[in-house]
């Protein structure tokens, strides 16, 4: 049975499937996320001033409440019949619900209808979202060769940083529209295009097989028929240290979706601070796969509470320089903050918080963790804004705010095992389990 797994691995393209699937779901996603900062507090509420930002940040943030319940929704199935299923069931919905917004009427036509059936399929959104990452880890990281699963497993947050770069892409030229096109049918043109780039990423994904770690545990009865049982049963504490280190994915959605509003009323153009999103997310796209192969040599631990407590350092400096005129400098610390900062925790916690858990259980607890973590990320922009963090002096609230999760993040991810020396087989068993009793 090992040697018929050991020969079915793939992980190569297990990788690029999981970078396409996740760069078309994180493509929607974002998608919304810049639509929020830009669009939306104009077409989906009646003021459009600091109000109608704060509503439209919120809707951003309720997909974040969706997502604990799809977690343990998808975490089941992914962990009861496949991860390759649930994943092209994800897909799906992502774009059905993409697509949608882009036919929904705005304030205008139907009132406060409006903004609650865009509530409703960013939920939809959340739902998908739940699942796809989780997913995408776990099958990547259970078809990797035992001393590369950081780097493969990196490969699906790169996607997401492809997807995020998509969206920003599309954007650029939509903002740049006059407002009666922009604010009428302009913005709704890239959440049409979604359809076409799920329909590419369905047929690539659907050629890959299931793991053969959950082939084998299928084949020896080792799926549990409900994996939250002994999830919580044998896992809680890996549970709530993913939680706590998820929080780091605030970062991620301070940068690409509430320093563009920031950006704006500090007079910046819409486009530039697109562009930053853009720039950032290309070298990332470089950078990301390095911080996974570093990990393999180093551990997981050491890169993740680099990244963590290097965004909180770095994002003061990059928040001042957008006042300051010197667009050089603000694309530097962009690159700086997100990069060669952020990308590093982002690049290692497919593998790092996945090998906390054994095969049985590895799809609905890397689910759970890391979705119920993500609703600090969700809400971020929102509550951050509500707090004037883009106003005069919201730099200093961004920064605080970016320290406080950064630190408590690195705090959760000490506590942790360093797994990168553990075969794939034994991750998330005891140790008595894990390592051979002597004769």
């Amino acid at each position: 049975m090992t040697t018929t797994a050991t020969t079915r691995k793939t992980p190569v393209k297990a990788a690029a499937a999981s970078f396409m699937g996740s760069a078309v779901e994180y493509y929607d996603f974002f998608l919304f996320g810049s639509a929020a900062a830009l669009i939306f507090p104009t077409v989906f509420f009646p003021s459009g001033d600091q109000a109608a930002l704060v509503m439209s940040f919120a809707t951003f943030g309720f997909a974040y409440v969706a997502r604990p319940v799809g977690a343990v929704i998808l975490g089941h199935f992914g962990d009861r019949i496949g991860r390759q299923k649930v994943l092209m069931f994800t897909l799906l919905l992502m774009g059905l619900s993409t697509f949608i917004i882009g036919c929904l009427p705005g304030f205008a036509q139907i009132g406060w209808f409006a903004p609650a059936l865009l509530v409703v399929c960013r939920l939809m959104q959340g739902l998908s979202a739940a699942g796809e990452q989780a997913g995408a880890s776990s099958l990547t990281l259970e078809h990797a060769p035992e001393n590369r699963r950081s780097f493969f497993t990196s490969w699906t947050l790169t996607g997401t940083q492809g997807g995020q770069i998509l969206a920003a892409l599309i954007f650029i030229p939509v903002v740049a529209l006059p407002d009666d096109i922009k604010f009428s049918w302009g913005w709704r043109v890239p959440f049409w295009l979604s359809a076409v780039v799920v329909i590419v990423a369905f047929f690539i994904r659907r050629s890959l097989h299931e793991t053969p770690e959950f082939e084998q545990a299928k084949a020896t009865g080792q799926i549990a028929r409900m994996p939250l049982v002994p999830l919580l049963r044998d896992h809680w504490r890996d549970v709530l240290r993913v939680i706590c280190c998820a929080f780091i994915a605030a970062v991620s959605t301070v940068f690409g979706t509430l320093a563009i509003a920031y950006g704006k009323e500090q007079g910046l153009a819409a486009s530039v601070t697109l562009w930053l999103v853009v720039v950032a997310n290309i070298v990332a796209l470089g950078t990301q796969p390095l911080f996974g192969r570093l990990a393999d040599r180093i551990g997981r631990k050491p890169v993740f509470i680099y990244g963590a407590l290097s965004s909180a350092a770095f994002m003061p400096f990059y928040i001042l320089s957008m006042g300051k005129g010197n667009g050089l400098l603000t694309f530097g610390l962009a690159i700086l903050t997100f990069s060669f900062g952020y990308a590093a925790a982002n690049a290692v916690w497919p593998s790092f918080y996945g090998e906390m858990f054994s095969t049985r259980v590895r799809f609905s607890g890397m689910a759970i963790g890391t979705q119920l973590g993500f609703l600090m990320a969700g809400f971020a922009p929102s509550i951050v804004a509500a707090l004037g963090g883009s106003g005069e002096n919201g730099w200093i609230v961004i920064s605080v705010f970016t320290a406080v999760i950064a630190i408590v993040a690195s705090v959760s991810a000490l506590t942790a095992r360093e797994t990168k020396d553990v075969p794939t087989g034994q991750l998330g068993l005891r140790a008595e389990e894990r390592v051979p009793a002597t004769v």
